[in-house]
């Protein structure tokens, strides 16, 4: 039983220990070959525009909250798109029109937040 398992599987398995081995390979090597002296663009503020080493209980603007919210409901519009584009012709007219309503929802918020100014960054 767990021979044929394994033949069945014998792929995916290697694929497994393969890449499980190259990812630690990969990390091991950073560690030791990387320098350890970073340079001061480094260690400077990056995108959200605070300093990397501060206080972590400091407040900030909620916009970057709403973008983080945006980047979540496309995301999972993709992730809800892609098997929907794959399994079209099996679900027929209801599933179609189910989509149609979940993206005019996801446009419809999409519009809202746009109009409320969430996406302006002054």
């Amino acid at each position: 039983m767990i021979l044929e398992f394994l033949k069945e599987y014998f792929t995916i398995i290697l694929f497994l220990f393969i890449a499980g081995g190259l990812s630690f390979a990969f990390v091991v090597v950073n560690f030791f070959l990387s320098p350890s002296n970073p340079d001061p663009e480094k260690l400077s503020a990056y995108e959200c525009g605070f300093e990397p080493f501060s206080d972590s209980r400091i407040e900030f603007d909620v916009r970057f909250y709403l973008v983080a919210i945006l980047f979540i409901i496309f995301d999972l519009e993709i992730a809800f798109l892609f098997p929907w584009a794959i399994s079209l012709g099996n679900i027929g007219t209801l599933g179609f029109v189910s989509m149609m309503i979940f993206l005019f929802i996801l446009t419809v918020g999409f519009i809202y937040e746009w109009k409320k100014g969430a996406l302006d960054w002054e």
